[in-house]
Order: structure tokens, then sequence, then C-alpha cells
């Protein structure tokens, strides 16, 4: 079976490339979805977050406000590689878990996980192959906006927070470019999994 990983900023279209793939019969899997599940109540990184953040996090139903977290680590480095240490290993058990699974009903399948800062945790070295999706960062902006609840100055603070899509180039097998008409990334994204398929095969 093929591991791959998907990246890329903020609003450049990577789940709009993994639901294409999962089209084509890959199994997709979301990492910030995994996320939402161990912060969720029963979750395994819940209580070692409100432990470590304290209750102002907390909703009045204390389910975690992932925006009044975020709002705490995203300026404190420290705090967010605090964060990263309790969520991440979370979230990889979970992917492993849903890949072995995968693995044993189609050994020879293609295995995708999305996630927006594989390089930078330096995940990617999980995957076999690694795709990079990206656009324009006015693009990222504009599209970031449209799915409201940030301002521009979050969106480009959290863009500049981020690796530049530059370097990450450095590390991808291949690069989908979303900055043109969706066809045209359907287009890569299939060229894209005609290789993988070959090389799987």
């Amino acid at each position: 079976m093929l591991k791959v990983g998907v990246t890329g900023g903020i609003a450049c279209g990577k789940s709009f490339v993994g639901e294409a793939l999962a089209g084509y019969g890959c199994l997709v899997i979301a990492a910030d979805e995994l996320g939402h599940e161990v912060l969720a109540r029963g979750g395994e990184a819940y209580e070692p977050v409100v432990n470590e953040f304290g209750s102002r996090i907390l909703t009045e139903t204390g389910e975690i406000d992932r925006r009044a977290l975020a709002s705490l680590v995203f300026g404190d480095p420290e705090r967010l590689a605090r964060l990263n240490a309790i969520v991440h290993p979370a979230v990889i058990r979970r992917e492993e878990e849903l890949v072995a699974r995968f693995a044993e009903r189609e050994p020879d399948g293609i295995a995708v996980v999305e996630a927006a800062i594989l390089v930078e945790t330096g995940s990617y070295r999980r995957f076999d192959k690694l795709i990079l999706v990206t656009c324009r960062e006015e693009q990222q902006i504009e599209r970031a906006l449209r799915r409201g609840g940030a301002s521009e100055d979050d969106v480009r603070a959290r863009i500049g927070r981020q690796m530049p899509l530059a370097e990450k180039r450095k590390f991808a097998d291949f690069v989908i470019d979303t900055s043109g008409e969706k066809a045209d990334t359907l287009r890569q994204t299939r060229a894209v999994y005609d290789t993988l398929r070959r090389i799987q095969s």
C-alpha cells in the first residue's frame, strides 16, 4: 500500500484535491478532522489540553473552544509547541489505525493524509510521496475570507506563520496548482493519481 501526504497553506485547496482523490478510490484522512475528534470531550487530548491551558478555553458546555485555544497559542511559539506535543501524537495514532485497517482491506490501495503542517513537523517523512497544493497568496486570503470567521489581518498573520509554499516545494514529489479553474485542478489531480497508481502497481 502507498502512503501519500497532501499539504499546503491555508485555503490552498487541500480538501478539494483530497475529495478528488477519494473519488478515485483513495482512502483520504483529513488530519484536521482527527484533531477535532481528539480535542472533543472524551478524546485523548481533551484532558491534557485543559490541564495545560486552563478552563478559560472551555465553552459553557465544557467543550474546548478552538478559537480561544488558537488565540492563546498562535502568537506564542512555546505554547504552540506544547499544544502540538499533546495533539499531534494522538492524531497520528488515529491516522495509523485508519491506514492499517485500510491496508488490510486494500493491500494495493493508496492512503492519503491531508494536513497543513506535514513539512514543518517532519511528518512528511512518514509518507512514500508528498503532494503540495499551492496557489497565489492573494487567492489564499480571498478564499479564507469567503469561509468567514476571520479578518484579513488574521489570515495574513496565519500565512506569515506558516512555512512559505516556495520552501515546501523542496520537499514535494508533486505540485498541484489550484490558481486556475476547478477543471484544471482536477486535471492535475488525475495526472498525479495516475502516476501514483503506476508506482503502486
